[in-house]
């Protein structure tokens, strides 16, 4: 997540999946990109998150799907973050205008603050407002 997100701007990816290591090594020989493992507490998992590289820049990230945070219903998918000045007063917009809350806004230590809900058509997304705020 390289340099200051703007408001309304895709700012991240994030893929997540039940089989990291597979995944890992499908981008890397796709793409060319190389990780850095970062250790996740026990509130996630405790496994690692997977940050892809790309000539040195961040590009996205690996995340294994574990219970209880995903049952077994959830599939793997992609997950996009857009940047929001406020996320919480963006949650409370979301709602009002038509969104299925599925998760609330929430911190995650020196990254920011996310929620997740789906659009009035279905499809999932993420909002985050950066520790560093937006441009």
């Amino acid at each position: 997540m390289a340099g200051k997100s703007k408001h309304g701007e895709f700012m991240w990816n994030e893929l997540m999946t039940r089989d990291d290591t597979r995944a890992l090594e499908f981008f890397e020989q796709l793409l060319g990109w190389s990780h850095n493992d970062w250790p996740l507490g026990p509130d996630v998992g405790g496994s690692v998150y997977r940050l892809m590289m790309a000539a040195g820049k961040s590009v996205g990230g690996i995340m294994k799907m574990t219970e209880p945070q995903f049952p077994p219903q959830v599939p793997p998918h992609w997950m996009s973050y857009i940047a929001v000045d406020d996320v919480d007063a963006r949650w409370q917009q979301a709602l009002v205008l038509g969104a299925e809350p599925i998760h609330p806004p929430t911190d995650i230590p020196q990254v920011g603050r996310f929620c997740i809900f789906k659009d009035p058509t279905g499809a999932p997304i993420s909002l985050m407002t950066p520790a560093g705020g937006t441009a």
